[in-house]
């Protein structure tokens, strides 16, 4: 199955300080990835071409990276996911600066079947919330992006059960 998904936010700050954030991708420092509420990004060898890592159950390595700029991750995990997931930061103007993430991959078997039921509904949610991180690191108007019902249940069900 092909899959393009793809999340986009205007943020009311010039391209440097956007990309200035995007400099602590993946780092103790992270300001770009909402580890209060999903399992954090990491790369053993730091964010750079040629690193593994991932989050939670998805595993990736990071294929090209223009620090500022662009950064495209190769999909290893779960099983039937071929393709990448990139983040792209580009000017509008001198005070306003568009991020872009873009999922392009084809799926199969089990894969094509997570996707559609659990992974995107939990991608979409977990995007939105970094890109509201994002945003609110500019604005005094503090935005946080809703669950929908599903991503309410999908992470429920997942919740580890006290004994």
């Amino acid at each position: 199955m092909k899959v393009t998904n793809i999340h986009t936010r205007t943020i009311p700050s010039p391209k440097e300080k956007v990309a200035e954030l995007f400099g602590t991708l993946a780092s103790k420092n992270d300001q770009i990835w909402p580890i209060d509420k999903w399992p954090r990004m990491k790369f053993k060898e730091g964010l750079k071409v040629g690193a593994t890592g991932g989050h939670g159950p998805i595993r990736y390595s990071v294929e090209q990276y223009i620090p500022g700029a662009f950064i495209r991750f190769k999909f290893s995990q779960p099983k039937g996911f071929d393709g990448f997931h990139q983040f792209e930061i580009k000017d509008l103007d001198k005070h306003t600066t568009v991020i872009k993430h873009t999922i392009d991959m084809q799926t199969s078997g089990k894969g094509s079947l997570a996707w559609v039921l659990v992974i995107r509904w939990l991608h979409d949610a977990l995007i939105e919330d970094a890109f509201d991180k994002i945003e609110n690191h500019f604005t005094t108007e503090k935005k946080e992006t809703q669950w929908n019902i599903w991503v309410k249940l999908l992470r429920y069900l997942a919740k580890p059960k006290k004994k």
